[in-house]
């Protein structure tokens, strides 16, 4: 399945370049475009879904790893509230910029395309907030480097 999804994905993409060839200002030009834009949308996805569609699944055959052990309560970190605001900042910049641009239309498709991040983001500040216990620090280190997490 994994590789008929990738097989169609790219005759899809080449397709969708093929119709590119000849969009024009005309009738059967405007056919070709909305041909192009459908062929490289249906590509697009088939190939995303033919690349991912086992890194949720363990192999079969491998052993399952145990659950680690969850901590009784959180230690929430001011790094959590600065992704989360930062990441909510450049949300408000990029759709204040389309809406300024391209208008309230295309500003609501981008936040819709923006929905995961913006919803991350919050979540991020409101487990800040709501967490029982806060330490007020940014640890930059383990922002930046992840090796200090796995050790």
């Amino acid at each position: 399945m994994r590789r008929a999804a990738l097989a169609a994905g790219i005759v899809f993409i080449a397709a969708a370049f093929a119709a590119a060839t000849r969009v024009a200002d005309t009738r059967e030009g405007l056919i070709f475009e909305v041909v192009t834009l459908f062929a490289g949308l249906a590509g697009v996805s088939l190939l995303l879904y033919g690349l991912v569609t086992t890194l949720g699944r363990p192999a079969v055959g491998s052993p399952s790893l145990p659950a680690p052990p969850r901590p009784e309560s959180k230690t929430h970190n001011a790094a959590e509230l600065v992704v989360g605001g930062s990441g909510l900042a450049v949300a408000a910049i990029l759709l204040g910029g389309i809406a300024a641009t391209a208008g309230v239309l295309w500003a609501l498709f981008g936040a819709i395309l923006l929905l995961p991040m913006i919803a991350g983001c919050t979540y991020l500040c409101f487990a800040f907030a709501r967490g029982p216990r806060r330490e007020w620090k940014v640890d930059l280190q383990q922002l930046v480097n992840r090796r200090s997490r796995r050790v």
